[in-house]
């Protein structure tokens, strides 16, 4: 089986929404999901997700820290996904996916999240709960 290697931003503003995009082959359904993307060779964790999300979003971000790591298998791929919470430090939001898979970027709240069709669909509690535990720290 094809083994799939990469890296996620989650990243939510001071409005307590979280970072997403809007994604999938032409002539398909699209669907939305937290930035992301395949490590290249010799490119870190870290890099990876800084580059994706620059990619697909136009955001410079920064590390907050690492989350979990994500292993299992989604669309016949094994994958393994690096997590971290992101957050922006420059850049304005445009579309520079190289691959060009990427037609909408947009800043979600929780109820939003709730009706959203996701890549993953097993990371919408996780995401979910996340704004919200974020929301309750500023309180």
């Amino acid at each position: 089986m094809k083994k799939w290697i990469g890296s996620a931003g989650i990243c939510v503003n001071e409005k307590n929404e979280m970072l997403m995009v809007l994604q999938g082959q032409p002539h398909k359904k699209k669907v939305w999901s937290i930035p992301s993307g395949g490590k290249e060779l010799n490119e870190t964790y870290e890099e990876c997700c800084i580059r994706e999300i620059s990619e697909e979003t136009g955001y410079e971000v920064g590390i907050v820290k690492s989350l979990f790591v994500k292993e299992g298998n989604s669309y016949g791929f094994d994958v393994i996904v690096h997590y971290f919470e992101v957050e922006v430090v420059g850049g304005e939001c445009k579309i520079q996916d190289p691959d060009g898979l990427i037609y909408e970027v947009s800043w979600k709240s929780v109820n939003e999240l709730k009706e959203l069709d996701l890549s993953f669909p097993e990371d919408r509690e996780y995401l979910i709960s996340f704004i919200q535990e974020k929301n309750y720290q500023k309180q």
